[in-house]
């Protein structure tokens, strides 16, 4: 058993665990490790982000995009603390990843030291875990133990922390082979047989998916399940890509801008099958008012999601995949006619009702749906563009919308586009942002510049904080506080200064000639788009109110919110 340095471990257990590409930021107390990447550069990918958020939210969308575990990587004090908002995005999405930092000496800890923190403590509540390594002796089978968790179960970020004396002294070290983790769902044949009964007797019958589909690979025993079952789909906003967003069974998203047909046909059924969601307020409005006339049969891989926001019937825990295929194996196909022909009928009364006249958010997402192909992959940032493009974009294939949904991070999207263009080198990567996200983290441009990453930026810019306003405009009195943007910030040559290629548009014909461009470019591409300050998202759920009332702008024009 040989003995070799710290850093060296590191490295080698990460290899150990298929890990070709890491996303990080040096500093003092990491630099031996830094100095073991250079040696093993041939091995492992290391992309310099232009912030340590940067590289938590490529290592996110690295995670998103591929299926496995994002590694992530900072120094000390400020550059692990910097960390700590894209950990919290994965922790609420379920994504796995490991976050890997180095802190101060043994001597060292304790005494305030320069650049020391508690960072195992500050990730503990948006962690599946957290280690800190003092004893070198313990640090192989804690990295392998980290992936294990980053990926057993419900998967979830996982952060190390080493002390820097252990990544500079030597310690034995054997090689192993990674522990495989295989998915689990422990019930029983009368769990399933009551499951399948409760399905049978359903006359209005309807299924709700969220991420935990995706995080499965569950998609093609959801369209059998769907195909058997002959009921209407809608989706979280995770769960799409699930399910085929072109196909006739589909209604759309479901909640607070969910559309009218399945916030309706939900609060309408029999029967509510849930897969992989945990009932977000966003997506069940008022409680005691979602589903009411329905029992709830939820599946999840989480036993603790199980009636925590809405009461469960009946629950099936493990697998997606694996109890999707126990049901549909016992299942003989269904038929709900009458059901079915009454969504078609909702569809036809309730489509999204938008404003048609010059550039908008829905023209510019719906041009991107045309142009680009089926296994493009589309990342946004949060707020009205994010909606625009759950609502506009067809899904049809999982992983290939990339968005921080739980937590709602602006700043998000451009890290986790470069971290899905190096999972996905062959797909086009487009990244959707409103002006307030992408002035957060729009440093990354440099990232995908300096590494040749050719990731699409569409800025929808409205010059508001265009969510925060459309609340201000119907529930504040128009008071618009700290959220009006009308500065001399030029998108287009921040862009051009850091390397990429950029062009500002302000019609329909502009937009469309400027993003066939962007297919067509081999560096990164900004595409500044200019739209109305007012443009809003419709339709809209108040706050406490169930998402049987939710409203357009047609309903406004009628019942203006009080």
């Amino acid at each position: 058993m040989a003995k070799i340095s710290g850093s060296k471990i590191i490295v080698e257990c990460l290899l150990e665990q298929g890990v070709d590409t890491v996303f990080g930021y040096p500093g003092g107390a990491i630099l031996n490790l830094y100095d073991e990447l250079y040696k093993n550069q041939d091995k492992i990918r290391h992309i310099l982000t232009s912030h340590e958020q940067g590289a938590s939210h490529a290592a996110d969308g690295y995670a998103r995009a591929s299926g496995k575990v994002g590694v992530c990587l900072a120094t000390s004090g400020p550059g692990a603390t910097n960390l700590v908002t894209g950990i919290a995005s994965a922790y609420m999405d379920s994504i796995p990843m490991v976050a890997i930092t180095c802190n101060v000496g043994n001597n060292l800890l304790g005494k305030d030291s320069f650049q020391e923190v508690d960072i195992s403590g500050i990730v503990m509540p948006v962690t599946k875990y957290s280690f800190i390594v003092k004893d070198g002796n313990k640090l192989a089978d804690t990295i392998r133990r980290a992936f294990k968790i980053a990926v057993t179960g419900r998967p979830g970020p996982v952060l190390i922390d080493i002390t820097k004396d252990v990544t500079g002294e030597s310690f034995e070290y054997e090689y192993k082979e990674p522990e495989k983790v295989s998915p689990k769902a422990d019930i029983s044949e009368e769990d399933i047989l009551n499951a399948v009964s409760l399905i049978r007797g359903a006359k209005k019958p309807y299924i709700l998916v969220g991420g935990g589909v995706i995080l499965s690979n569950a998609s093609e025993e959801l369209r059998t399940f769907v195909s058997k079952t002959d009921a209407p789909v809608a989706d979280t906003l995770m769960g799409k890509g699930t399910f085929d967003g072109s196909d006739p069974k589909y209604t759309g998203m479901v909640g607070m801008h969910g559309t009218k047909t399945s916030n309706l046909g939900i609060t309408e059924c029999d029967l509510l099958i849930v897969v992989g969601a945990r009932f977000s307020d966003r997506v069940i409005g008022n409680a005691k008012k979602f589903a009411r006339n329905a029992k709830i049969l939820h599946i999840d891989v989480d036993a603790a999601e199980i009636s925590k926001n809405i009461k469960a019937h009946y629950s099936l825990i493990g697998d997606a995949r694996l109890i999707l295929r126990k049901l549909n194996a016992r299942l003989d196909p269904l038929h709900h006619d009458e059901w079915i022909a009454h969504i078609e009928r909702l569809k036809d009364m309730y489509p999204i009702r938008t404003n048609k006249k010059g550039l908008t958010g829905e023209y510019i997402i719906e041009t991107i749906d045309k142009k680009t192909e089926d296994d493009t992959v589309i990342c946004t940032e949060v707020g009205q563009h994010q909606m625009w493009a759950a609502q506009f974009y067809k899904f049809t294939h999982p992983r290939t919308f990339i968005t921080s949904g739980g937590l709602g991070t602006m700043g998000y999207g451009l890290g986790a586009a470069i971290g899905a263009k190096v999972a996905k080198p062959d797909k086009t990567v487009v990244n959707i942002a409103g002006d307030g996200c992408f002035r957060m983290n729009m440093n990354e441009i440099a990232t995908a510049t300096r590494y040749d990453i050719p990731v699409i930026q569409v800025v929808i810019n409205n010059h508001v904080l265009g969510m925060v306003r459309q609340w201000q405009n119907l529930f504040y009195g128009k008071r618009y506080s700290q959220t009006i943007l009308r500065d001399k910030v030029d998108f287009v040559k921040l862009a051009e200064a850091m390397g990429a290629r950029a062009k500002k548009v302000t019609t329909k014909e502009e937009f469309d000639a400027a993003f066939d461009e962007a297919l067509k470019s081999e560096i990164t591409y900004v595409i500044d788009c200019e739209i109305d300050s007012d443009e809003k998202v419709f339709p809209m759920v108040s706050p406490g109110a169930a998402i049987s009332d939710a409203f357009d702008e047609k309903d406004l024009k009628l019942n203006p919110v009080k």
